[in-house]
């Protein structure tokens, strides 16, 4: 299985490196500085930059698609789909496409300081190092409600978190009574299995009556599992970091309630190991919408064939169980942490983030490249 995965690793990587240095190969001198970033561990500040991701709709650093021709645009849109699923790009592009339902739905107000504010063209691309080769190399792309990361080591991928979706609205309506919802499945499956808890595991699972108004880890850098709030970068750029003590002003907690949604080195909640055979297979199905982003062959969700890692992945929610009420959800385990919520525009504003606390952004694989290369 080992070599199966190392082979998909570089497969997927060759098909990344082909389509990036395509779209570089586009560029012109105007465009190609802003497109093309420091290699990974190239240094302290262009660390700290390759890692700097949002979710909001601010600048996310690199060439935007406004700043495209239409070929190169096309280009762009090929490099992304290498580090996605089928179904997870076809996600993506929906929310893209999202930003003019927005538009409407806000009645084409929202400025933000630019030209438009909900803007399907204001969507970044950056490469980091050159593509190819056994050198480190990596690209983010995003925008509002999307982050990708992906890092590229000797020849293979070595990471594909944070990986974040949202949806806002996150269900439009469509002809014929039906309804748009991108990330349905990621919040029907989670709801599915917190009600179908018995009492006493259900209580368990109950971190707080009322949900935090964001994702807890916000777009945190660096998850140290310390058990007190998780720091968060600003969620705007530029802008301040938040203080350990005060409220948070983006989830809205503060004192006992921050402290009993922080993340912890200890996964709270009820672990899949209490589940019983139904509820297990919610929980995998649940995995999927997250870990099933990445292409095929290097998705972790062969991972949880195993009994004891399912075992070991813990759910955690807040607020209420009821459809059309705000909630949020975790889950957690070993190299796994998710974060769900819906609870803004009156609970039709969802995010979904999937990272890996040890490994974000490759950085235990890069410094052990580093550690064989550079000693």
């Amino acid at each position: 299985m080992g070599q199966v995965v190392a082979d998909a690793a570089r497969e997927v990587a060759d098909r990344m490196a082909e389509a990036a240095a395509g779209w570089l190969e586009s560029l012109d001198a105007q465009q190609r500085p802003v497109a093309l970033g420091a290699p990974p561990g190239a240094g302290a500040g262009a660390e700290a930059e390759r890692r700097r991701w949002f979710y909001t709709p601010t600048d996310h650093g690199g060439l935007t698609l406004h700043q495209q021709r239409p070929a190169q645009q096309r280009l762009l849109m090929r490099l992304v789909a290498t580090g996605l699923s089928e179904a997870a790009y076809t996600t993506v592009a929906t929310v893209l496409g999202l930003e003019n339902v927005l538009d409407r739905a806000e009645g084409f107000t929202a400025g933000f300081g630019r030209e438009r504010g909900r803007d399907p063209g204001m969507y970044y691309l950056r490469v980091f190092g050159e593509p190819g080769g056994d050198a480190p190399w990596g690209w983010r792309f995003g925008g509002h409600h999307v982050s990708l990361n992906n890092l590229v080591v000797d020849g293979r991928v070595a990471a594909t978190t944070p990986c974040f979706l949202g949806a806002n609205p996150a269900s439009s309506p469509l002809l014929g009574g039906a309804a748009l919802r991108p990330l349905a499945a990621s919040e029907d499956l989670a709801r599915e299995l917190v009600r179908s808890l018995d009492p006493e595991r259900a209580a368990r699972a109950l971190l707080l009556p009322h949900a935090p108004a964001d994702i807890v880890t916000g777009n945190s850098s660096r998850l140290d599992h310390a058990d007190r709030p998780v720091v968060r970068d600003a969620l705007w750029r530029p802008g301040p970091h938040l203080p350990h003590d005060a409220t948070d002003p983006v989830t809205e907690l503060h004192g006992d309630d921050q402290r009993a949604m922080a993340l912890t080195a200890a996964p709270k909640g009820v672990p899949g190991g209490e589940l019983d055979a139904g509820q297990r297979e919610l929980l995998r199905a649940l995995l999927t919408t997250y870990l099933d982003r990445a292409p095929e062959g290097i998705s972790p969700m062969p991972r949880y064939d195993d009994p004891a890692a399912l075992d070991a992945v813990h759910l955690a929610w807040a607020g209420s169980t009821a459809p059309g009420e705000p909630h949020y959800y975790r889950l957690q385990g070993p190299r796994l942490l998710v974060e769900w919520d819906n609870t803004q525009n009156a609970v039709n504003h969802a995010h979904a983030v999937w990272r890996d606390p040890e490994a974000d952004f490759g950085h235990d694989v890069l410094a052990a490249h580093r550690a064989t290369h550079h000693a």
